[in-house]
């Protein structure tokens, strides 16, 4: 089977051990791990050395034996583009691995706990992607996505794991470069599918021209994107972008967090409530605009705090939906100020959901506290299993763990666990 990469190059020939954590295939030769991306447990391989700093990688120039398990990538830029590290796999050992991943990492921190079967939340694809635009060293403009192990970038027209949505982003994308073409910074174009359209934010652009607003306002029009914005200030608004959360609907903030696909936020909303029980008064920390917060308020009183202002103004707005109980939200930076046990007291359960570094300071005060059940929401394994070591250690048990696939074809993994007293 021939590759997709360089000629070989001091080629070696490498027995794949597994499959590691990151998706790329493992091997040991001569006392050293090595890395080789695309490659499957049990393969024979030749695989050649990585340019640059990475003595540990190889790139895969030929399969020798290939395994029972491979199949044809879907993507022809699977292997270039940095996007997806695994379409080569049958999709029942591809999920098998990567809830393993969840069981080893929690078992080599000293948990024993259940972990349920991996959830499927790829849904409809990705609602949101971060294209970028550069110039080569020619002058030639490339838009897509970061190659893998690169700052490189592949050209991309079409991404087959993309929700429709955002069908039309490329176009608009390659049409606000080409708009911005005498800025000589790098580009970085954050589209979001909504209800409503498109949502843009173009970052990177330092200032612009009275005649590129003209030339961005245009393309807004010509593309129908509900929203373009540049760094969060705005450009042309045809509609406002707008969500459904529940009962409630959402008008996004520019740039706002959002996550990857609506079935991953349905499905960890879902997983949320269940993990409350019968709480009557539920804290949700890290709330952002609101996706667990909103269905938790169709059955109890919520209060949502967050760090940014406009994700908080936005909730607040969808909040006054019909049929919701009471959401306070409240502003505060819970990395430098998170919540006492003497605030804490008077809640029956606390979701909390913080970004990839976790929680740790608020995972301790939360330790000390005498909250009856906390569920814990994160996207990284590694300050999952630290935060919750906290936690268990000031008196909580683990009581279950479920690993949430809404990254398909990538390592990533999402974890909604809950914890009692």
């Amino acid at each position: 089977m021939s590759n997709f990469f360089l000629a070989p190059v001091m080629a070696e020939r490498l027995l794949i051990d597994h499959v590691g954590h990151r998706g790329d295939g493992v091997a040991f030769s001569n006392g050293a791990t090595l890395y080789v991306p695309t490659t499957l447990a049990g393969e024979i391989v030749e695989a050649g050395p990585v340019a640059g700093h990475h003595p540990e990688r190889r790139h895969l120039l030929s399969i020798e034996v290939a395994s029972p398990e491979r199949i044809a990538p879907f993507c022809p830029h699977f292997g270039l583009c940095g996007g997806c590290a695994i379409q080569h796999w049958q999709a029942g050992p591809y999920q098998a691995w990567k809830r393993a991943i969840v069981v080893e990492t929690l078992a080599k921190a000293g948990f024993d706990c259940a972990v349920g079967e991996l959830i499927d939340a790829h849904g409809s694809g990705r609602r949101r992607i971060t294209l970028h635009a550069r110039r080569s060293g020619h002058n030639v403009l490339k838009v897509g996505f970061s190659a893998a192990n690169s700052h490189d970038i592949i050209p991309i027209h079409r991404c087959p794991v993309l929700d429709p949505g955002l069908a039309g982003a490329f176009d608009a994308a390659w049409a606000i470069a080409e708009a911005l073409a005498t800025v000589a910074k790098p580009l970085d174009l954050q589209f979001t599918a909504t209800n409503s359209g498109l949502d843009v934010d173009v970052r990177g652009s330092g200032p612009i021209t009275a005649a590129m607003v003209t030339a961005l306002s245009a393309i807004a029009r010509e593309y129908r994107l509900a929203r373009l914005t540049r760094h969060g200030e705005l450009i042309l608004q045809q509609q406002p972008p707008r969500l459904a959360m529940g009962r409630a609907e959402v008008t996004l903030p520019p740039g706002s967090f959002l996550q990857a696909t609506l079935a991953g936020e349905e499905t960890l909303a879902r997983e949320v409530i269940a993990g409350i029980g019968r709480a009557r008064a539920v804290a949700d920390l890290f709330c952002g605009v609101g996706p667990f917060a909103l269905r938790l308020a169709e059955k109890v009183r919520v209060t949502a705090i967050d760090s940014a202002l406009p994700a908080l103004t936005a909730l607040t707005a969808a909040s006054h939906a019909p049929g919701l109980k009471p959401v306070t939200a409240v502003r505060r930076d819970l990395f430098r100020q998170p919540l006492v046990p003497q605030e804490l007291r008077d809640f029956d359960a606390v979701v909390f959901d913080p970004p990839r570094q976790g929680a740790q300071a608020q995972a301790t005060r939360l330790a000390a506290s005498t909250v009856p059940v906390v569920v814990a929401v994160s996207c990284n394994i590694a300050t999952f299993a630290r935060d919750i070591r906290i936690l268990t250690d000031g008196g909580y048990r683990l009581t279950s763990v479920v690993p949430i696939d809404q990254f398909r074809h990538s390592p990533h993994v999402e974890l909604v666990a809950v914890l009692r007293r």
